[in-house]
């Protein structure tokens, strides 16, 4: 064993400790210094060999430092290309918009917009939450139990998991949450009981500006919705003229599957 690189290894972690905040999480977790990666494999200081099952916490589904995408980001970083941009237009912006408009949308009849958000999955929630209340009127979202949408106080609100809204400091309001698909058992239809409770007035639930629902909870426990529950409500929110938000940020972008 590499003494040198050990005592190497205990002093930065040493300094983490002296240096970096007591919120810290994952460098808790996993006491270990992580110098290089390639693929799903990462290499500590110490040279220990660890499989990243965590993928960057699902931002990294292509694998650390993947050649293709390695490559053309440093070919892009040469011809001094813009690198931050707000949501001003440049080529890349363009060119990645008329790629994923032939590739995805225009081959299945999808006539959707892009919106630019900040760079968290929380962002793109709270913009979407923000723009349904704009565009009804409305103010209650309805969201599912075991949920996690982000750690903002809209998407933080629209979240089940118990952990994270004891953080939030604030009562967590606007959000009215009903049971995800399987909560109470096999034998249960949740999303019956949701349009029930649509359709009676006086079952003291607001009509809704969004509905929100991740396919496959991620944080809740990895829950997989199934195909027939998440259409089902999708045309419970058409019937009462709500938006249907699909948060697919830890579990989309091609991670359970092609895009049907």
């Amino acid at each position: 064993m590499d003494m040198d690189r050990v005592t190497g290894e205990s002093r930065g972690l040493l300094a983490l400790n002296d240096l970096e905040s007591n919120v810290r999480i994952y460098s808790r977790c996993f006491p270990e210094i992580f110098s290089r990666a390639r693929g799903s494999i990462m290499l500590t200081n110490g040279g220990r060999k660890v499989i990243d099952f965590l993928s960057g916490a699902g931002t990294l589904n292509y694998g650390h430092n993947n050649h293709r995408i390695k490559e053309a980001l440093i070919e892009y970083l040469r011809n001094d290309s813009v690198i931050h941009g707000l949501d001003m237009a440049t080529p890349a912006k363009i060119a990645f918009m008329e790629t994923f408009s032939s590739a995805i949308l225009r081959k299945r009849g999808m006539k959707y917009r892009f919106h630019f958000t900040g760079p968290t999955g929380a962002n793109a929630v709270e913009a979407a939450l923000k723009l349904s209340r704009k565009v009804t009127g409305r103010h209650n979202v309805l969201s599912f139990t075991n949920g996690y949408h982000g750690l903002s106080l809209g998407a933080l609100a629209a979240s089940g998991n118990g952990f994270y809204r004891q953080g939030g400091g604030l009562p967590l309001s606007g959000v009215t949450f009903m049971p995800y698909d399987g909560y109470l058992g096999p034998d249960y239809d949740t999303a019956d009981y949701l349009r029930k409770v649509f359709l009676d007035k006086s079952s003291g639930i607001d009509p809704p500006a969004a509905i929100l629902v991740e396919c496959v909870q991620g944080e809740g426990g990895i829950n997989v919705a199934s195909k027939e529950w998440l259409r089902s409500v999708e045309a419970a929110a058409k019937d009462v003229h709500a938006l249907f938000i699909v948060d697919d940020i830890q579990m989309g972008c091609g991670r359970t599957g092609g895009l049907l």
